[in-house]
């Protein structure tokens, strides 16, 4: 355990971590059976203290919000200038205040001792409290909301409201509006069985994108329908959907709002998880091949793609899905891991 985290223990031996099951972090609200994890001791190129960190996404350039897929769940913040990380929820010092405007229908806050987290999205707003879309399993299958408030020397969060997802939906990747909505992906249905799995690995079109207002509730996205539909990301003008159809192993672009819509795909060669925006303007898409994982970018306009990192899958760090910037680094998480790794960047 680092120091300044009072309340959570490093994960060892049996922890409960997730078996290399191929389907990456996305079966449905059931984390898969535990395996044991090497330990973990911190240096400069690793964080620990982490639960499955599925997706990460940047709060400003102090903090890094990592999921926490493998149980007992929750909510970590990593800060980055020490890679402390702090469980922000369910903690002692979490608050709520329901925003019963956006969210009415939302019952109230989840169960904190079944709640593991998946995909995250943070609004880029630069300041120190910083609101964050989540997607949550457990006892329901959601979108929960937060405020992480970095203020303190041990950061706050302050849960705002949930969308409850309709069944079947099995909910993977969030993109939160500014209305308060989100999009999200439904990478595997809940309760798909075996063979299911295996035909959308095999490239079936099983899922699709989801749009969630508060006028409106859910919402299909024209077009959308993939095979294991993961990471998503929007254009700044909120006309151009990025998503990774992981069945595929392909990447597609969609325009949003228009009739017909446009789609634009083409293939990666591996398992694409999560996507994100890149500092430069192109976009990083992470995921796994046969015995490693991979980090490309891609050019929004063109679809070129670039390899950033190919990476052997080793007994300490395997099955990437997730890279954000940090400084002159890039950390990358994983849906079966107890650390984030961190790599110079190129």
């Amino acid at each position: 355990m680092q120091n300044g985290d009072q309340r959570m223990k490093e994960p060892t031996g049996t922890a409960s971590m997730f078996v290399a099951l191929g389907v990456a972090g996305a079966l449905g609200a059931q984390p898969p059976p535990a395996v044991p994890q090497p330990p973990c001791s911190p240096g400069p190129n690793v964080v620990c203290g982490q639960r499955g960190p599925e997706d990460l996404v940047a709060l400003g350039a102090d903090w890094v919000a990592a999921s926490a897929l493998a149980a007992p769940g929750g909510l970590i913040v990593v800060r980055t200038r020490d890679r402390t990380p702090f469980t922000v929820y369910p903690a002692e010092g979490a608050r709520e205040r329901h925003d019963r405007q956006t969210y009415p229908d939302c019952p109230g806050p989840p169960d904190a001792q079944n709640f593991t987290t998946h995909g995250l999205y943070a609004e880029p707003d630069g300041g120190p409290v910083h609101k964050l879309f989540v997607v949550a399993h457990g006892a329901r299958e959601s979108i929960e909301i937060f405020e992480i408030d970095t203020r303190p020397e041990t950061p706050v969060a302050i849960w705002l409201g949930c969308a409850v997802a309709p069944d079947p939906i099995g909910l993977n990747s969030v993109r939160g509006l500014p209305d308060g909505g989100f999009i999200a992906t439904n990478f595997l249905p809940r309760n798909s069985t075996p063979a299911a799995t295996q035909r959308m690995r095999e490239g079936e079109r099983n899922g699709e994108l989801w749009e969630w207002h508060p006028a409106t509730g859910w919402q299909k996205v024209p077009g959308s329908e993939a095979a294991g539909a993961n990471g998503l990301e929007l254009s700044t003008d909120g006309r151009t959907l990025y998503v990774a159809a992981w069945g595929t192993q392909s990447f597609f672009r969609l325009s949003r709002g228009g009739t017909p819509p446009t789609r634009d795909e083409v293939p990666l060669g591996f398992m694409v998880d999560n996507v994100h925006w890149a500092r430069d303007g192109s976009l990083y898409a992470v995921g796994q091949a046969q015995r490693s994982w991979k980090a490309v970018k891609i050019d929004p306009n063109t679809l070129a793609v670039r390899d950033v990192l190919v990476e052997p899958d080793t007994a300490d760090f395997n099955a990437g899905t997730a890279l954000v910037e940090v400084g002159d680094t890039l950390w990358v998480g994983s849906f079966r891991g107890n650390r984030i790794a961190i790599y110079p960047a190129p």
